[in-house]
């Protein structure tokens, strides 16, 4: 960011550049990212891809051609990246990151949208490519372009899935497509793809959110994770891990692929996750769940030694009863040097931590991973060759940071040090401090700065929990003009999920500092039922919806109002989405309701029958302890609907049509019973967005709607009203 933002508001966070996760070169000594930027001035976003070099910390642009994603390097000077076309084709370009509009070139071009780019290096001129796209029934890739309109807009269907998130399933399905980058001459050139999943009845990556951790590819073969064909994926979570390898794969692709393989995981029949190859492409690791038909149970961590004898699975961490002995549910996996990296939420972080090959090599296991990095969020680990580490992470004051982790970390962790921190800004490395600080390679936001925050806004606080030995964790945000004599109006955001958390990490959809930066105190509570406080915490949420997560937020109003004497908890509002609807529809029915000013609810549940709507029924099965006409008695204690008659405060309702997930009707019916009983209340609705609100003009207008109905209810002025006058 080259300005400075007067006050970290609406405008500043939307039209805040959004960098991707850092792909540095071999030595980092250069860093490749995509950035794009919204301007509410010409209402339109430009995207660019850009190379940071560290020692200067100046950025030079590679392209800023709309259509042009997803860079990767293939040396550490030459960029390829997939550019989108008229007529809906994709071409692979690539040239030097340094002079790449006048010296790039298409190296092939595929008939049709794809994305989630791998690399793998076969040998010094050849590079293993693999792509994800739509295929049509035939196996060939989709082109919305060029496909034939049909007369007639019904649709038929037999089986469950009629429509997921946000749109209407199709006949096209998500596919691998696998190509080889060689060399011919000075260029690369691309050969023809291949779709590897063609006939198989597999789809890869997995809808609405799978993509690169969906699937690896290596010199040896390809690795990926599909929902389980035999079962509904309405119904079911199970998913698989299959793998395709020979010693000779990408000559062998040519001809056919090699054949599947299922990967066996006794006992485990949820969600398998992330399959990552090691370096060599000899070791495959990736994440299994128990549990079928449960998202949310504790993902535990595998490898396969070695892919030979893919039958050989070795579980690492299982304890004694085989849930595991590391009470962490791992969400990523990156190889090192005979070392595994994975990210786990940790009481409101995800941290960093790593495993030595010995602890499924050598059989000598230990009870967890070791802490390695602690602090923020991180979203993405790179290995150097060196064995250092590249990682991108982020705050709730910082919306992108690159950090260093020395090659000597696994040394340092081993003999009993601390684990690394994150910087907060290229100043905060003290070389006489006993903690280990990441060294710092850059900031988007220089540590908050360029947004007017700072680390100084941020507090955490506990209360002891509704469950027995339980204790409930807070992220509190202040104003960043904070004075701890004034007392300022609470706002009470509860995430969604329910298993889900507020960690310290950055949001364009839920910003908390937004909210602290109108003059509230912003306490984002962590309830029975989140994660990253162990998994007994999470599974504790299950037939509970509206019991122990509702007393843990009792206990916490009840706790700001007797220990925190800055808060004006007379002033005070709730809002939530998702699950947090849920519970503002919940709390506004019950005593807690009585306590604030005014209500929000961001899509979220007003009836526990209209669950049925939804696509993914496995959800509402599992958490309300079975389907309806089995366990209609849970269902009936958990509706929000049956406590109408107490509803009383202030409400905005907000449901956008293409949510899918928690339908339109949810909204409109809370809307309603308010408008009815003569309740101030307002609906706020968006005709093209989903169960969240992505599109910066309609996130604007959402903001302002949102900070206009809880401001005039503690005194604060309307948002809308201030900017007009600036």
């Amino acid at each position: 960011m080259t300005v400075r933002a007067k006050k970290f508001t609406p405008e500043a966070l939307l039209s805040a550049p959004r960098r991707s996760a850092g792909l540095p070169n071999s030595d980092a000594s250069k860093v490749l990212y995509s950035v794009s930027t919204y301007s509410f001035d010409k209402h339109a976003k430009t995207s660019e891809i850009r190379v940071l070099d560290v020692k200067s910390q100046e950025t030079s642009l590679v392209t800023d051609k709309s259509g042009s994603s997803e860079p990767q390097w293939l040396d550490d000077e030459t960029v390829l990246l997939l550019h989108e076309d008229e007529g809906g084709v994709t071409h692979v370009k690539v040239g030097p990151a340094d002079d790449f509009k006048d010296k790039s070139y298409i190296a092939g071009t595929i008939d049709g949208p794809v994305g989630n780019v791998k690399l793998t290096s076969i040998d010094n001129t050849t590079f293993g490519v693999a792509v994800t796209g739509k295929a049509k029934l035939n196996g060939d890739l989709f082109n919305p372009e060029k496909a034939s309109k049909p007369h007639t807009t019904g649709r038929v269907y037999t089986s469950l899935f009629v429509r997921h998130w946000d749109h209407y399933v199709t006949e096209n399905r998500n596919a691998i497509f696998l190509a080889t980058l060689y060399k011919e001459g000075d260029q690369y050139k691309l050969s023809g793809l291949i779709n590897a999943l063609k006939d198989s009845g597999l789809e890869s990556p997995i809808d609405p959110f799978g993509g690169t951790d969906n699937f690896d590819i290596s010199v040896h073969g390809l690795v990926f994770t599909a929902k389980d064909p035999v079962l509904n994926p309405a119904t079911h979570t199970k998913t698989n891990i299959y793998l395709s390898a020979s010693n000779t794969f990408w000559l062998d692709i040519a001809n056919k692929i090699p054949e599947f393989f299922q990967v066996p995981i006794y006992n485990f029949e949820g969600a398998s996750s992330s399959p990552v190859w090691d370096k060599e492409g000899k070791s495959i690791a990736f994440l299994s769940m128990k549990t079928d038909g449960y998202e949310s149970d504790k993902n535990q961590l595998f490898v396969i030694p070695d892919y030979v004898s893919p039958g050989w699975v070795q579980h690492l961490f299982p304890g004694s009863t085989g849930k595991g002995s590391w009470d962490r549910s791992p969400q990523s996996i990156t190889w090192g040097n005979k070392i595994l990296y994975v990210t786990a939420e940790k009481e409101g972080r995800t941290n960093l931590f790593l495993t030595p090959a010995s602890a499924f090599l050598d059989g000598a296991h230990s009870s967890s991973p070791h802490l390695l990095v602690k602090g923020g969020s991180i979203n993405d680990v790179k290995v150097l060759e060196s064995g250092a580490l590249f990682v991108s992470s982020s705050s709730l004051i910082d919306n992108s940071l690159y950090s260093l982790i020395p090659a000597d970390h696994s040394t340092r962790i081993s003999q009993g040090r601390n684990a690394y921190t994150l910087p907060v800004d290229e100043s905060a490395v003290d070389p006489a401090s006993t903690e280990l600080t990441a060294a710092y390679v850059s900031s988007n936001s220089r540590g908050g700065s360029s947004f007017g925050l700072s680390r100084r806004q941020l507090d955490e606080f506990y209360w002891p929990g509704s469950a027995p030995n339980t204790s409930i964790h807070a992220w509190v945000v202040k104003p960043s003009n904070f004075d701890p004599d004034q007392k300022y109006p609470l706002a009470y955001l509860i995430h969604g999920g329910p298993q889900g958390a507020w960690t310290d990490s950055w949001s364009t959809r839920w910003n908390p500092a937004i909210f602290a930066e109108q003059g509230y105190v912003v306490v984002c509570p962590n309830p029975t039922g989140s994660t990253g406080y162990g998994q007994d915490f999470v599974d504790a949420i299950q037939n509970q919806w509206g019991g122990l997560p509702y007393e843990d937020l009792v206990n916490g109003f009840e706790y700001i109002e007797k220990n925190v004497p800055y808060v004006d908890t007379e002033r005070a509002v709730a809002l939530g989405a998702s699950y947090g609807g849920y519970m503002m529809n919940w709390i506004q029915g019950h005593d807690l309701g009585r306590k604030f000013k005014a209500l929000v609810t961001h899509d979220g549940v007003f009836s526990m029958t209209s669950q049925l709507a939804s696509e993914e029924l496995y959800f509402p099965f599992h958490d309300l302890g079975g389907p309806l006409w089995s366990n209609s008695s849970s269902w009936a204690e958990w509706d929000p609907s049956r406590f109408l008659d107490n509803w009383a405060t202030p409400h905005l309702i907000i449901h956008s049509e293409l949510d899918y997930r928690l339908t339109m009707n949810e909204g409109l019916s809370a809307f309603n019973v308010l408008q009815t009983k003569g309740i101030p209340s307002q609906f706020l609705t968006f005709p093209d967005e989903n169960h969240w609100v992505l599109k910066p003009e309609n996130s604007l207008k959402w903001h302002e709607v949102v900070l206009d109905w809880i401001n005039s209810y503690v005194g604060l002025a309307k948002y809308t009203e201030v900017k007009s006058k600036n």
